[in-house]
Protein backbone atom coordinates (compact mmCIF):
# COMPACT_ATOMS: atom_id res chain seq x y z
CA UNK A 1 0.00 0.00 0.00
CA UNK A 2 2.85 2.38 0.86
CA UNK A 3 4.51 1.61 -2.41
CA UNK A 4 1.28 2.35 -4.32
CA UNK A 5 0.80 5.70 -2.53
CA UNK A 6 4.45 6.59 -3.19
CA UNK A 7 4.00 5.89 -6.93
CA UNK A 8 0.82 7.97 -7.05
CA UNK A 9 2.58 10.86 -5.30
CA UNK A 10 5.49 10.71 -7.77
CA UNK A 11 3.10 10.59 -10.70
CA UNK A 12 1.18 13.59 -9.40
CA UNK A 13 4.38 15.58 -8.81
CA UNK A 14 5.64 14.80 -12.31
CA UNK A 15 2.33 15.97 -13.80
CA UNK A 16 2.55 19.21 -11.86
CA UNK A 17 6.15 19.72 -12.92
CA UNK A 18 5.29 19.20 -16.61
CA UNK A 19 2.30 21.53 -16.51
CA UNK A 20 2.92 24.95 -17.94
CA UNK A 21 0.83 27.97 -18.64
CA UNK A 22 -1.19 27.84 -21.83
CA UNK A 23 0.45 29.81 -24.60
CA UNK A 24 -1.45 31.58 -27.33
CA UNK A 25 -1.55 29.72 -30.62
CA UNK A 26 0.51 32.42 -32.28
CA UNK A 27 3.69 33.70 -30.77
CA UNK A 28 2.67 37.26 -31.59
CA UNK A 29 -0.09 38.55 -29.28
CA UNK A 30 -1.05 41.22 -31.85
CA UNK A 31 -1.98 38.45 -34.29
CA UNK A 32 -4.13 36.78 -31.64
CA UNK A 33 -5.92 40.09 -31.01
CA UNK A 34 -6.55 40.44 -34.75
CA UNK A 35 -7.80 36.84 -34.99
CA UNK A 36 -10.13 37.37 -32.02
CA UNK A 37 -11.47 40.62 -33.48
CA UNK A 38 -12.13 39.04 -36.88
CA UNK A 39 -13.62 35.90 -35.29
CA UNK A 40 -16.23 38.08 -33.61
CA UNK A 41 -17.11 39.78 -36.92
CA UNK A 42 -17.41 36.62 -39.03
CA UNK A 43 -20.14 33.97 -38.99
CA UNK A 44 -19.64 30.26 -38.55
CA UNK A 45 -20.81 28.74 -41.83
CA UNK A 46 -22.32 25.61 -40.26
CA UNK A 47 -23.76 26.95 -36.99
CA UNK A 48 -27.00 28.78 -36.50
CA UNK A 49 -26.37 32.43 -35.74
CA UNK A 50 -22.95 32.03 -34.10
CA UNK A 51 -19.75 33.90 -34.72
CA UNK A 52 -16.50 32.06 -35.35
CA UNK A 53 -15.43 33.05 -31.84
CA UNK A 54 -18.51 31.42 -30.28
CA UNK A 55 -18.44 28.25 -32.36
CA UNK A 56 -16.62 25.02 -31.58
CA UNK A 57 -17.42 23.41 -34.94
CA UNK A 58 -14.46 21.93 -36.81
CA UNK A 59 -15.07 24.27 -39.77
CA UNK A 60 -14.97 27.29 -37.43
CA UNK A 61 -11.65 26.08 -36.03
CA UNK A 62 -10.32 25.70 -39.58
CA UNK A 63 -11.46 29.23 -40.46
CA UNK A 64 -9.83 30.66 -37.34
CA UNK A 65 -6.61 28.85 -38.29
CA UNK A 66 -6.85 30.24 -41.83
CA UNK A 67 -7.40 33.76 -40.43
CA UNK A 68 -4.40 33.30 -38.13
CA UNK A 69 -2.21 32.27 -41.10
CA UNK A 70 -3.33 35.26 -43.17
CA UNK A 71 -2.75 37.60 -40.22
CA UNK A 72 0.75 36.12 -39.78
CA UNK A 73 1.41 36.99 -43.44
CA UNK A 74 0.65 40.62 -42.59
CA UNK A 75 -2.78 40.90 -44.22
CA UNK A 76 -5.05 43.63 -42.85
CA UNK A 77 -8.51 42.99 -41.41
CA UNK A 78 -10.18 44.28 -44.57
CA UNK A 79 -8.01 42.09 -46.82
CA UNK A 80 -8.87 39.01 -44.78
CA UNK A 81 -12.60 39.85 -44.77
CA UNK A 82 -12.53 40.55 -48.52
CA UNK A 83 -10.83 37.19 -49.16
CA UNK A 84 -13.38 35.29 -47.06
CA UNK A 85 -16.34 37.13 -48.63
CA UNK A 86 -14.98 36.35 -52.10
CA UNK A 87 -14.64 32.70 -51.11
CA UNK A 88 -17.85 32.16 -49.08
CA UNK A 89 -20.08 35.09 -50.03
CA UNK A 90 -21.69 37.76 -47.85
CA UNK A 91 -23.08 35.06 -45.55
CA UNK A 92 -19.68 34.82 -43.84
CA UNK A 93 -20.14 38.34 -42.44
CA UNK A 94 -22.04 38.39 -39.15
CA UNK A 95 -23.35 41.87 -40.01
CA UNK A 96 -23.41 42.11 -43.82
CA UNK A 97 -23.10 45.52 -45.44
CA UNK A 98 -26.19 47.20 -46.88
CA UNK A 99 -26.05 46.80 -50.65
CA UNK A 100 -28.39 45.67 -53.41
CA UNK A 101 -27.88 41.95 -52.77
CA UNK A 102 -28.49 42.28 -49.01
CA UNK A 103 -31.22 44.95 -49.07
CA UNK A 104 -33.98 42.40 -48.49
CA UNK A 105 -32.09 41.06 -45.47
CA UNK A 106 -31.88 44.52 -43.90
CA UNK A 107 -35.22 45.99 -45.01
CA UNK A 108 -37.36 42.83 -45.05
CA UNK A 109 -38.32 42.85 -41.35
CA UNK A 110 -39.39 46.49 -41.53
CA UNK A 111 -41.40 45.84 -44.71
CA UNK A 112 -43.16 42.89 -43.05
CA UNK A 113 -43.94 44.98 -39.96
CA UNK A 114 -45.32 47.80 -42.10
CA UNK A 115 -47.42 45.37 -44.19
CA UNK A 116 -48.80 43.77 -41.03
CA UNK A 117 -49.73 47.17 -39.56
CA UNK A 118 -51.47 48.25 -42.76
CA UNK A 119 -53.30 44.91 -42.94
CA UNK A 120 -54.49 45.29 -39.34
CA UNK A 121 -55.77 48.83 -39.95
CA UNK A 122 -57.62 47.76 -43.11
CA UNK A 123 -59.19 44.77 -41.32
CA UNK A 124 -60.34 46.87 -38.34
CA UNK A 125 -61.85 49.59 -40.56
CA UNK A 126 -63.65 46.99 -42.68
CA UNK A 127 -65.04 45.29 -39.60
CA UNK A 128 -66.15 48.63 -38.14
CA UNK A 129 -67.82 49.65 -41.40
CA UNK A 130 -69.64 46.31 -41.68
CA UNK A 131 -70.88 46.55 -38.09
CA UNK A 132 -72.24 50.05 -38.67
CA UNK A 133 -73.99 49.09 -41.91
CA UNK A 134 -75.61 45.82 -40.82
CA UNK A 135 -79.09 46.39 -39.34
CA UNK A 136 -80.26 44.22 -36.47
CA UNK A 137 -82.70 41.44 -37.16
CA UNK A 138 -86.02 41.42 -35.29
CA UNK A 139 -84.73 38.69 -32.96
CA UNK A 140 -81.52 40.60 -32.20
CA UNK A 141 -83.49 43.83 -31.55
CA UNK A 142 -85.80 41.95 -29.11
CA UNK A 143 -82.78 40.52 -27.20
CA UNK A 144 -81.16 43.97 -26.96
CA UNK A 145 -84.41 45.44 -25.65
CA UNK A 146 -84.70 42.68 -23.03
CA UNK A 147 -81.17 43.23 -21.86
CA UNK A 148 -81.66 46.97 -21.60
CA UNK A 149 -84.92 46.51 -19.65
CA UNK A 150 -83.21 44.15 -17.15
CA UNK A 151 -80.48 46.70 -16.43
CA UNK A 152 -82.82 49.59 -15.66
Amino acid sequence: MKRWLMMMALLLMSCVAMAEEARPLAENPAIEVQVRRLSEELRCLVCQNQTLADSSAPLAEDLRKEIREMAAKGMSDQEIIDYLVARYGDFVRYRPQLKASTALLWLGPFALLLAGGIGLIVMLRTRQRQAAEAPLTAEQARKVAELLDKES
